[in-house]
């Protein structure tokens, strides 16, 4: 039984004792027993909402979603655990024995070893590509030929396990059913964009084709081997030719004008002397 005035450990409701457990990037694991108190339940609730809401926890595919949309709700993430701390206060930290945990403890380590590592390294590095985008250049496609862009998604799923290892620890002591993992398939992915169609030219337009033709304007240019271009030039050849009867070419030779008193080029002579 307390006393008057002091304020219980235990809450009523929920887990006595839980064993928390939070996976650090490239470090390890913090486990520890939590005896939550009733702030700290309250605030795990908070804090777990908070994860199960965001693409924090969600896995990208290599086609789907945005680099700097992760990172944004990261950064939204730091601030939010930081105001729930501010707010519960002393209550969510309580002193406790060496391998005991509190929800500022585990807060704490969140911020510092999980998620500020991530953000001080990354987001300058998306921010300096991103400010070299070409004006009028689709930022997504952009985002996605970035050389280190599957590299920050490796780095965004090592972040993600961390924070669903916390997210667990929090469902347990807040007593409240799985928020992430929910039994509905997730819907199909909508097919990519296709670029749009050039609007229609209107019919006195010079550049306009129909069925005879163009309608004014130059010509298009023959491409070498189609269709057109050979008919042209079979054309050509039977202008200089004449089919012979057997079907064969024979070339067609225009003599030369005759001058009077001159002898025709490549006359052969006939053998007297001049």
């Amino acid at each position: 039984m307390t006393q008057s005035g002091e304020a219980p450990r235990r809450g009523r409701t929920g887990p006595s004792q839980v064993t928390a457990k939070l996976t650090i990037p490239f470090v390890g694991e913090v486990t520890g027993i939590w005896e939550p108190a009733d702030a700290e339940r309250t605030a795990a609730w908070e804090l777990y909402f908070q994860l199960a809401s965001r693409v924090a926890v969600v896995p990208l595919e290599r086609d789907e979603g945005v680099l700097r949309e992760a990172l944004t709700s990261l950064y939204s993430l730091y601030d939010v655990t930081r105001g729930i701390l501010h707010e519960h206060g002393p209550a969510v930290a309580p002193p406790v024995p060496q391998g005991r945990l509190t929800f500022g403890v585990l807060a704490m380590v969140t911020l510092n070893r999980v998620l500020r590592p991530l953000l001080t390294v990354w987001h300058p590095r998306l921010a300096a590509y991103e400010a070299l985008r070409p004006q009028g250049t689709d930022p997504v496609n952009y985002e996605r030929a970035w050389p280190e862009a599957d590299e920050l998604r490796r780095q965004l799923d090592i972040t993600r396990q961390a924070l669903r290892s916390l997210a667990r620890t929090l469902q347990q002591v807040a007593e409240v059913g799985d928020l992430i993992d929910l039994p509905v398939p997730r819907p199909p992915l909508p097919p990519p964009a296709r670029a749009p169609l050039p609007p229609p030219m209107p019919p006195d337009h010079p550049a306009r084709r129909d069925d005879d033709g163009p309608i004014g304007g130059t010509p298009p240019p023959l491409i070498r081997g189609s269709t057109a271009s050979r008919q042209g030039q079979r054309r050509g050849r039977c202008a200089a030719h004449r089919t012979h009867p057997r079907g064969r070419p024979s070339l067609r030779i225009r003599p030369a004008p005759r001058v009077p008193g001159r002898r025709p080029s490549g006359a052969v002579g006939d053998g007297r002397g001049r």
